[in-house]
């Protein structure tokens, strides 16, 4: 029996994770104005990031069409497609059409999953499908844990730029002005139905890092025998730190560290963390 996890790519995991998990990613595609950048393995991450930088404009992204979920979900007995937040892009919807193209010509239906999260919180259902297929557990199960498994996903993240949410109009150009100049981080996060929602202020990163600990702690969630993504954006010896105070007090089964995709980049931007459990 053949099974396939086709994740879009806000989904952030390694090329050593996609190949260990088989996991093949649909690419969105990211708009500066008139020029466009596909998230996939060709593209320059740190030229993305050049050209974000001395745009002026809104930067934007367009997601995978159907047709291109429809060419990946081919060939298998069981198909798993997680996509971002349908509250905060068309991949969701385009996977579904792409899932009923794909049914009418005789393929076998795919679970299509709305994260309610994105970059680090797309990885970790990524993960956990992998995990669950291992076990040989059927494919109903599978979708009742998975469901399941969302409705309780904590994700947050922390931005070191936040240019981006200035340029698009999410952030007052003089608040965020004042929030740069004094240092506040703002820890923002998925509200349980797919939306962004702000959790907490600090000042500093120090601060910032021992707040993201504190979560975990208040949230409730078991760790044991549990893992936890932390995406970053060129920033790995903050993530590193953020893993070590994480492994003194929890024990999580396994802690991935990864780095932004295309997409998670053009949002989270440089030195920008993003964690999920």
């Amino acid at each position: 029996m053949k099974t396939k996890i086709i994740v879009d790519s806000c989904c952030d995991l390694t090329a050593e994770m996609k190949a260990e998990m088989d996991i093949q990613s649909v690419p969105l595609t990211m708009l500066l104005g008139d020029r466009e950048y596909c998230d996939d393995d060709s593209l320059d991450l740190e030229r993305f990031l050049h050209d974000m930088g001395e745009y002026k404009g809104k930067v934007a992204s367009a997601s995978p069409p159907p047709y291109r979920y429809q060419e990946a979900m081919g060939g298998a007995d069981d198909t798993y497609v997680v996509t971002l937040s349908d509250k905060l892009s068309g991949s969701y919807s385009n996977a579904v059409t792409g899932n009923n193209e794909s049914v009418e010509c005789g393929e076998k239906p795919a679970c299509i999953l709305d994260s309610k999260s994105a970059s680090a919180g797309e990885a970790l259902i990524a993960v956990k499908i992998y995990e669950l297929i291992q076990t040989g557990m059927s494919k109903g199960q599978i979708i009742s844990t998975i469901h399941a498994f969302i409705d309780n996903m904590k994700t947050y993240f922390v931005l070191e730029n936040y240019d981006n949410l200035k340029k698009n109009g999410r952030l007052n150009k003089i608040a965020g002005s004042l929030i740069s100049l004094l240092n506040i981080k703002l820890i923002m996060g998925a509200n349980g139905d797919g939306e962004i929602a702000l959790f907490e202020k600090c000042r500093g990163a120090k601060k910032m890092v021992q707040q993201l600990v504190s979560l975990i702690a208040t949230s409730g969630k078991e760790t044991q025998d549990e893992n936890l993504v932390i995406s970053h954006c060129n920033n790995p010896d903050l993530a590193g730190e953020l893993e070590r105070l994480i492994k003194e007090r929890f024990c999580f089964k396994k802690i991935y560290v990864v780095p932004t995709g295309g997409l998670s980049t053009m949002y989270v931007d440089n030195k920008g963390i993003v964690m999920a459990f």
